[in-house]
Parts: C-alpha cells; sequence; structure tokens
C-alpha cells in the first residue's frame, strides 16, 4: 500500500526538490522534525508547528508533500525499528484563515496515505498551546477517524502534562526541553539532499495484474467520509 500510493498520489508523492520556492518558503514556515531519542515506550516523537501567526497560509498540498518528505527521511534514519510514531501538534499560530483552507476531499487523501499506507503506527497525537480554534478543527478531523484514534488525541492547556508521555530531555527548548532550539533540530533535516532521489522508490501500475490502482480506488469517486481502518 506504501509503494502503491506513492506511485498513486503524485501531489504528494513527486516534484520534491528541496530546492524549488515553494519547498523553500515552507520550509520557513513550517516546522515537522522528529526528535532524537525515543519515549519511554519506544516511539518517536515528530513535532508540527508553525513560525509567525500572521504568515500567509502556505500551499497546503505542498505542505502536506513536505510532512511525507520528513517522513521518509526519518525513516530511512531509523537503525531499530520503532513501536510507532508519537506526534505533537502546537497549535499556537493557528487562525481561522487557515483553517479554510483545508478542504475535506484533501484532508482524507492526507490521512488515507499517512495512516493506511504510512509503515508506523500512530500510537498518540498531542495538541500543545491550544485555543477554542483547536476544537473546531477537531470537530472536522474526527469523522475521518475510528474511535481509537479519537482516543489517542490528548490536548495539553498546560505544557507539564506532556511531559507524562514525553520525556523532557528529548523535548526541544520551546517546550521545557534538554534537547536544544526547535529550529536547529528542523534545519538538519533541509541538509539532506535525497529528497528528490526518492520520487523513483514507488509501484509501477502498469505491471499490476488486472486493473491498476487509481485515485478513486483508494479514496472513492464520491469523496465520501470513510472511516480508516487502522490497528
Amino acid at each position: 500500500m506504501y509503494f502503491t500510493m506513492r506511485a498513486v498520489v503524485p501531489e504528494f508523492f513527486s516534484n520534491r526538490d528541496i530546492t524549488r520556492p515553494v519547498l523553500q518558503e515552507i520550509a520557513k514556515l513550517i516546522h515537522i522534525p522528529p526528535l532524537p531519542g525515543l519515549t519511554k515506550k519506544g516511539c518517536r516523537v515528530i513535532v508540527m508547528r508553525g513560525v509567525d501567526k500572521e504568515a500567509p497560509t502556505p500551499n497546503i498540498p505542498e505542505t502536506m508533500k513536505m510532512v511525507f518528505m520528513i517522513g521518509d527521511i526519518r525513516l530511512s534514519e531509523e537503525k531499530h525499528g520503532v513501536a510507532g510514531d508519537v506526534y505533537i501538534l502546537d497549535a499556537s499560530v493557528a487562525t481561522p484563515t487557515h483553517f479554510a483552507k483545508f478542504t475535506p476531499a484533501l484532508v482524507k487523501k492526507f490521512l488515507v496515505c499517512a495512516m493506511e499506507a504510512y509503515p508506523v503506527k500512530l500510537k498518540e497525537v498531542h495538541v500543545v498551546n491550544i485555543s477554542p480554534l483547536v476544537d473546531t478543527i477537531l470537530n472536522f478531523v474526527k469523522p475521518f477517524l475510528k474511535e481509537k484514534i479519537r482516543n489517542r488525541i490528548f490536548m495539553h492547556s498546560d505544557i507539564k502534562t506532556l511531559y507524562e508521555y514525553v520525556p523532557r530531555e528529548i523535548l526541544p527548548t520551546e517546550y521545557g526541553g534538554d534537547a536544544g532550539p526547535i529550529q536547529v533540530i528542523h534545519e538538519k533535516r533541509y541538509k539532506l539532499n535525497v529528497f528528490k532521489e526518492q520520487e523513483a522508490i514507488k509501484t509501477n501500475e502498469a505491471l499490476r495484474p488486472g486493473k491498476p490502482k487509481t485515485q478513486d480506488d483508494l479514496f472513492g469517486l464520491d469523496e465520501s467520509f470513510r472511516q480508516l481502518s487502522i490497528d
């Protein structure tokens, strides 16, 4: 499924040259670094945060592409298997203007790729710096998620409660941790000139026995809100 998705969804898995201006701009506006070290349960932690609340909303499909680009680099660097992924979503710069750029069809496509095709299981999602808008966003996403995933989403009005799940020693300075500034951790990922090379890692659907897979097969002709099947 992972390699099929890479072939069938070019908007997320092609044109990955990090020197492209649109991707360079996203790299300046959004941090998506996997953190050094693991949780006590052996999970990798990834932080996602915007840098500037007043910045214009970046291209959303290209931003989603960047998430998968960083994810691919992280997978290639894992020397040992991990128990799953833990995401920290920082909502401090989220605004209604940014949120309005997300369509149900695009969100569904991203979540199917991330949760059904991506070869690492989502174990926890922690939302920090929450605001009333976060509830609106969560209600928007919930129809795509099964109950077990909804139960893995944790809201933190106090950053200290995050430490019950993620050790402070692997967190960036901005979250009271000891791993150093998030900007430094973030920039290390973009020094790796391998993103474009990864475009060839996908299935050749023309060789598939029977009918090749299409986006209609994977996401549905009506773009309906089907629940995701996640272990």
